[in-house]
């Protein structure tokens, strides 16, 4: 019998250090549990301040809290007039808290805290398997404090469960690695297709690392590695085809609109707004260059007035590049430890080296590897929308390589290139760190000093062999960690402590830069500050002068949406604030309509129907450009007396009238009816024309 770390078999040679150590040490668990209750404490503390955070998503939650149609499709409302434009995976866990609980800002948002501090108890859990308890938990720790990370698992976004099945994946994969059976194959399939019922194909970024690896370090031989892969395919394919197939074989006439298509199709979604648009930039019906080819149809000629369009090729969401994830817009968020993952990665695949093709700790880094570098450079140079909170698909692969780099570097310290490495690699995370700091200097302004003095006193000591041994050896850690850490847990918790809303949100104090770089006052990321190339001074016939309702302005990277701005009747990025008024009205005899109101968006509906929990008709969906309704079947729904109110102001475009079939049939309401105004937002009453 080989007793692992104590004997080598002859044949194939292990190269130290050994993967992980026998028996748990007495101080893992008790670590574990300060992990893990303390991530569960930090994440919920002042959760309610951020309200219904993102209120789009919070809303399609009531409504599959009320209607089990609208909660199997992810309808925005419960009368069912369209979808969000994501699937519903998502949308499903919090419509059951909401069930279970009742609608509440903590039924919304506590979901998404408890699948963060799963997502921490499981890397930690897959990591230790193959690295020991320290690097479990090391890992475990900076996915916990990465800035974004602590931004997303407190918000109803996808992202949350999105990473959590993208953990869950790679764990099943690396079972898969040690034992060769097909079983777990099967299940890393199927946990990556319900990650595409989450968020479509960004969770696909992972399968190329995922199917490498084993094809390169799987037990069995190669023809049976192959057709496990594609048993794991079959699989994703089932996971997530199922709800796609019911979709496009629901008759259209009985179902919800597919929010953000044009088609009324859910493959549409996929591959056209949520798939390669996204990296191309060609997204019909998005609030990029989409949009502005749709409002350039309003004008004679199809053109805006001056040829005005989106600066750089990067439209509002920055320039695509190597360096995307550095810059101040993404930096704060992800930034902090990303050039120490890539070196440790390094790292660990040389001290891995001459190990069989059948190891399993070097398979672990070739997967989170992959996962790395694929996913962060396909974020570099996509095209189309990007928003900085993306970068938490990122966090637990750079936590990963960071867990298990650090610990087979420190088993072997005594070898002077090792140390070398690990100070070298300390020295680039303490410039990153100051970097990063620098760019919010009112921020704790000593704090990037102290780090950079950690970070020197750490490099000296990894580099003396007596500073790394015995007692010392754990100071030396200690101040590593310090300089390591510092940054992004200041930042995490001013994200802890700072209220996020709205569509778009960012970790960690503003940088005075939005994505790609820069903001406008009052106008869109990235925009120059006198507005776009060609634009009248007095701006679009019809906008107002401040810009679009709902757009990001000012000058801090949280934006508009995040300041509240948008006023009581919302916008395209933030949920609208109805007053007490405005919601008595639309309480008024609701129960003899379908929908108590309409109005252009669905974060303008999302306010008032979490408001009134009844059911308010996005027009033209999250983006108010969908063509749903369009005027015709709108002005059926209002002559069989289905809707008491319409709501001015909401969306984007032209004053909040939207564009396309929002546009019009805000037109015509301003033309058929008469306009009154309650709790400063005009209503109009469409059973008194």
């Amino acid at each position: 019998m080989t007793v692992t770390g104590l004997h080598r078999p002859r044949t194939a040679p292990s190269p130290e250090p050994a993967a992980a150590p026998a028996g748990r040490p007495r101080w893992e668990y008790p670590a574990l549990a300060l992990l893990l209750v303390g991530t569960a404490v930090a994440y919920l503390w002042n959760l309610s301040a951020s309200g219904w955070g993102n209120a789009f998503y919070a809303a399609a939650a009531q409504a599959g809290s009320v209607s089990w149609k609208a909660f199997f499709f992810g309808s925005s409302d419960a009368a069912n007039s369209i979808t969000v434009d994501k699937p519903p995976a998502s949308v499903w866990v919090m419509a059951l808290s909401v069930r279970l609980f009742g609608l509440s800002s903590w039924s919304v948002l506590v979901p998404q805290v408890l699948i963060g501090v799963g997502s921490v108890a499981l890397l930690w859990a897959t990591m230790r398997r193959q690295f020991g308890a320290a690097a479990g938990l090391i890992a475990g720790l900076v996915l916990a404090v990465t800035p974004v990370a602590a931004l997303m698992f407190r918000y109803d976004n996808p992202d949350a469960l999105l990473v959590l099945l993208m953990i869950a994946a790679v764990a099943t994969l690396l079972r898969a690695v040690e034992d060769g059976r097909t079983r777990w194959l099967v299940a890393t399939g199927a946990l990556v297709g319900f990650g595409f019922l989450t968020k479509q194909l960004q969770v696909l970024l992972i399968v190329p690392a995922l199917a490498l690896t084993y094809l390169l370090a799987g037990p069995p031989g190669l023809a049976k590695r192959i057709g496990q892969l594609l048993a794991a395919g079959a699989s994703l394919v089932v996971a997530a085809g199922w709800w796609v197939a019911a979709v496009e074989l629901w008759p259209a006439s009985s179902r919800p609109w597919i929010g953000g298509s044009q088609n009324n199709s859910i493959l549409e979604l996929t591959f056209g707004y949520n798939g390669l648009g996204r990296l191309n930039g060609n997204e019909r019906g998005s609030v990029g260059p989409g949009m502005f080819e749709q409002l350039a149809e309003q004008f004679p000629g199809g053109e805006l007035p001056g040829g005005a369009g989106m600066p750089g090729g990067g439209g509002p969401w920055g320039s695509a590049g190597i360096w995307r994830m550095f810059e101040p817009a993404q930096g704060g968020q992800i930034a902090w430890l990303l050039p120490a993952a890539l070196a440790l990665l390094v790292l660990g695949l040389v001290l891995r080296g001459r190990a069989p093709r059948t190891d399993a700790p070097r398979a672990a880094l070739l997967v989170w590897g992959g996962w790395l570098l694929i996913t962060g450079l396909t974020f570099s140079f996509m095209q189309g929308i990007f928003h900085e909170y993306y970068t938490v698909a990122l966090a637990p692969a750079v936590a990963a390589l960071v867990g298990a780099g650090v610990v087979l570097g420190w088993r072997v310290r005594d070898r002077a290139w090792v140390r070398a490495a690990l100070a070298g690699t300390l020295a680039a995370t303490g410039w990153m760190a100051w970097v990063l700091l620098d760019r919010t200097p009112d921020f704790v302004p000593w704090l990037r000093w102290l780090v950079v003095v950690a970070a020197v006193v750490g490099v000296v000591l990894l580099l003396v062999p007596q500073a790394t041994a015995g007692r010392a050896g754990m100071v030396t850690a200690l101040v590593a960690a310090f300089a390591a850490l510092a940054g992004p847990v200041a930042y995490a918790a001013d994200t802890i402590a700072t209220p996020h809303h709205g569509g778009i949100v960012s970790a960690g104090p503003g940088t005075g830069f939005g994505p790609g770089g820069g903001r406008g006052p009052g106008g869109m990321p990235g925009m120059p500050a006198g507005g776009m190339p060609g634009m009248p001074a007095g701006g679009m016939p019809g906008m107002p002068a401040g810009g679009m309702p709902g757009m990001p302005g000012g000058t801090d990277a949280r934006g508009a949406a995040e300041r509240g701005m948008g006023g009581p009747a919302g916008g395209l990025l933030e949920g609208s604030k109805p007053g007490p008024a405005v919601t008595a009205a639309l309480l008024a005899d609701s129960a003899d309509y379908t929908w108590v109101a309409a109005t252009v968006g669905a974060n303008s509906a999302a306010g008032y129907q979490l408001a009134t929990q009844l059911p308010v008709m996005p027009i033209g969906g999250f983006n108010g450009t969908d063509p749903s309704p369009t005027l015709a079947q709108f002005q059926e729904y209002v002559r069989d007396g289905r809707i008491h109110y319409f709501i001015a102001g909401g969306g984007m475009g032209f004053g909040g009238r939207g564009v396309g079939t929002s546009a019009e049939i805000t037109q015509w309401v301003e033309q058929t009816f008469t306009a009154k105004e309650v709790d400063g937002v005009t209503l109009y009453d469409l059973t008194a024309g």
